[in-house]
């Protein structure tokens, strides 16, 4: 398939809305193409599809995607541009979808046995994850020795992945009538000193295995009022902290906390909650699949500067890692979109691994 077919593949998929938990048509989709192919045994489990081949090699590979995308912000419909393909989930993570179903219905005698896995709600909470949904009911359709997200990476492999985690901060305060404010304690404008100790987090530059994670903490939520003249007796401000696999959520809840300091304190009511975490995944490329898919993908292993299900293979014991076209700083953005070379390169590098060229 040439590259501009793989453009075509991607849009076709970027067609049909998928948000998540609105995964229905995608899934249907991509199950009919898969069960057209007369070397996979298909599964359907929920909105997730998987296909398998069944040759008895000595060792097996899941290339695993979601089929979900955030919400659209006016680019609903696919785009191509020359060389360039526009559209909400574009990059994540259709075209790495595109490559995956691509490979599965033209690659029918692979050196290692194949688990293509096409999941639902990876962009929604993680209780709501396909991944999670096969573990639970299928778990030997996830088994493997090694995978790949098809995550967005520039067609550069990305290592591990860093956790992810929110507090929901609650600061307290005193109603009061806003012409006699100074009768009480105003919980908004208590939220200043959290939101500046907030923007002056310096993260650290955490190095495993040659990957450098940064990390970083943002308010991504704010909450709070009672009424136009009343001072208001409570706030709140969400963090988002990522941070590096070297650390487990309750290390990373006590590094915000020390952050925040006197900002937040207990004594007036004040309260900071762990709204939901994940933690992240160290690189693991030693693995013999892994390191075949560095030779051929070529260039150095970065770090995974956000949470994927890398996490999730890892913490099963199944070495993981990411490779997929698209630019990760264009994941959500109104201007997603991904190149035609990159779609190239990602279908070569994983041909490569699936048929030991």
């Amino acid at each position: 398939m040439s590259g501009a077919e793989l453009l075509a593949l991607t849009a076709e998929l970027v067609d049909i809305p998928s948000v998540s938990h609105a995964e229905a048509a995608i899934a249907d989709h991509v199950e009919a193409a898969l069960r057209a192919v007369p070397w996979l045994v298909v599964d359907r489990v929920g909105h997730n599809v998987v296909a398998r081949t069944e040759l008895g090699r000595p060792a097996r590979v899941v290339l695993a995607g979601h089929l979900d995308t955030v919400p659209p912000n006016g680019n609903e419909r696919a785009r191509v541009d020359g060389d360039v393909l526009w559209g909400i989930g574009a990059a994540d993570m259709k075209a790495g979808c595109a490559v995956h179903l691509h490979l599965a219905r033209t690659v029918p005698d692979p050196v290692v046995d194949v688990t293509y896995v096409f999941y639902e709600c990876e962009e929604v909470e993680a209780r709501h994850n396909g991944l999670r949904r096969l573990l639970a009911d299928r778990p030997a359709l996830v088994a493997a020795d090694a995978a790949v997200l098809g995550e967005p990476t520039s067609a550069t492999i990305e290592a591990g992945c860093q956790g992810t985690l929110r507090l929901a901060v609650t600061l307290a305060g005193e109603r009061a009538h806003t012409a006699r404010p100074w009768f009480g304690v105003n919980a908004i404008h208590r939220l200043g000193p959290v939101l500046d100790r907030a923007a002056a987090f310096e993260g650290r530059h955490v190095v495993l295995d040659g990957c450098t994670f940064a990390e970083a903490l943002s308010a991504v939520r704010v909450e709070g009022g009672v009424a136009g003249n009343v001072v208001p007796d409570r706030a709140v401000v969400h963090l988002n902290h990522r941070y590096a696999p070297d650390r487990r959520a309750p290390e990373a809840v006590a590094a915000v906390r020390r952050a925040l300091g006197d900002a937040v304190d207990e004594s007036r009511g004040d309260a900071v909650e762990l709204v939901d975490a994940a933690d992240g995944a160290a690189p693991d490329l030693a693995s013999p699949l892994l390191a075949r898919l560095v030779a051929a993908a070529g260039g150095t292993p970065r770090a995974k500067l956000g949470w994927t299900d890398v996490a999730f293979f890892a913490a099963r014991g199944i070495p993981a890692a990411n490779y997929g076209p698209g630019d990760p700083n264009l994941a959500h953005a109104a201007g997603e979109r991904v190149e035609r070379r990159e779609l190239e390169a990602v279908e070569a590098g994983l041909r490569s691994l699936l048929t030991g060229g």
